[in-house]
């Protein structure tokens, strides 16, 4: 488990160890895809416009002038500038691309091409190389040409329009979801590419990732549900429509007054009996209505009345421990605070403590997937904008890592 960056003398060399990736994108699909690559040992070089660099270093909330995100974001990255309009910056993206594994964008379709840089320009200098291309609506259709961010892409998706309350207007998740489902899609695309470039004799190809089709690509049976029934799935707020009991539900108030709620997930048939055993409804539990899912969510609102009638007189610690000694799926809703000390994350590395490029000490997320051979690791933090131009000045080809030269 790491727990902090790993001395060089340390290090895991990663699954990725070898592989090169040239990171063109800015904000957060293309980075974020490129960040997990980096956390299993890929170099990756990072592309950042000599002014300012990334827009994602002012985001939110900055730390001495720069956002505490960009730590996570660029960690275990090599940050170069080059200004991609100018002929020299186009060169430079040249030389890196003819040595690169994966090339990775998330610009505008056609952004590249005006650039000299697209699919077919860099294919044919270096065959062996893949291209993720992350874009709103992808690289073909009539809307390839239209600027899109994430939250247009879950909207077109199908989330936004489920996500919040029955009659309000629909919400956004929090976080920038859109962005990194798409994200993730784009690493299986790569990963796939490498594999069969490498273990099956192929070419580089392209893999173009819209980001509504990552969205939609979750969205269950959404589609045949309207296509079998005519039936357009609605917002349900908290609970999950079709299966019950499922849902969040109300505690006794903390000592400041405010409402507190409880996650539970009794919607498996024997798990179901069980909460109605520790909750005291046993006369629900051998209801033979209520036997299969089918039934319940029928009764959907009746269940859950009498489980919050129980919950309400209770805390969200009681709620947990009766459940819990019941094998009745149950949590609270975490904040970050929650996050930062729960046993469980710290367990698992899951927060790891790290450092930036001036030392100064920030708590930033583990690595996911945990493998057991080759797992992932924080190597080094996120750089200074344009701390890596000196290996690539005065490199032939593919520059070496610092540390690596070193060594």
């Amino acid at each position: 488990m790491n727990t902090r960056p790993c001395p060089p003398e340390s290090r895991p060399a990663g699954p990725l160890q070898g592989i090169r990736v040239l990171e063109l994108g800015q904000l957060i699909a293309g980075p974020f895809a490129a960040k997990t690559l980096a956390d299993f040992g890929a170099d990756v070089i990072k592309i950042e416009p000599p002014e300012g660099g990334d827009p994602l270093r002012k985001w939110r909330l900055l730390r001495e002038g720069t956002s505490v995100w960009w730590e996570v974001q660029s960690r275990n990255k090599r940050s170069v500038r080059a200004d991609l309009r100018h002929p020299d910056g186009q060169a430079l993206v040249r030389r890196l691309a003819a040595e690169a594994d994966v090339l990775i964008e998330n610009f505008k379709p056609g952004t590249l091409e005006g650039w000299g840089l697209g699919w077919d320009a860099l294919h044919a200098l270096n065959p062996r190389l893949i291209m993720l291309r992350l874009s709103g609506y992808g690289q073909t259709g009539p809307y390839a040409h239209k600027p899109g961010f994430g939250m247009l892409g879950e909207a077109m998706g199908g989330l936004r329009y489920l996500t919040g309350e029955p009659g309000r207007v629909p919400v956004r998740t929090g976080v920038s979801i859109g962005d990194s489902i798409a994200a993730l899609h784009g690493v299986i695309g790569v990963l796939l590419a490498l594999y069969h470039r490498d273990a099956r004799g192929g070419r580089g190809q392209m893999v173009d990732v819209a980001l509504y089709e990552s969205v939609f690509n979750l969205m269950e049976s959404l589609l045949p549900e309207y296509d079998a029934f005519g039936v357009v799935r609605e917002r349900a707020g908290s609970a999950l429509p079709g299966i019950a009991p499922s849902n969040a539900y109300r505690c006794r108030p903390g000592a400041d007054g405010q409402d507190n709620y409880v996650l539970i997930g009794g919607n498996g048939d024997g798990i179901f009996r069980r909460l109605m055993h520790a909750i005291g409804r046993d006369d629900l539990a051998q209801d033979p209505d209520l036997a299969h899912n089918d039934g319940r969510a029928r009764r959907a609102a009746e269940l859950d009345a009498a489980i919050e009638a129980w919950t309400r007189g209770r805390s969200v610690d009681e709620v947990i421990a009766a459940l819990d000694a019941a094998d009745v799926p149950v949590g609270k809703i975490y904040t970050a605070a929650d996050i930062a000390t729960d046993a469980q994350y710290l367990a698992r590395g899951m927060v790891v403590q790290s450092t930036d490029r001036e030392g100064r000490p920030l708590k930033v997320p583990g690595i996911v997937p945990k493998l057991s051979d080759t797992p992932g690791a924080l190597r080094h933090p996120a750089p200074r904008l344009g701390e890596h131009d000196a290996d690539v000045a005065g490199a032939a080809g593919w520059p070496r890592p610092r540390d690596a030269q070193a060594e």
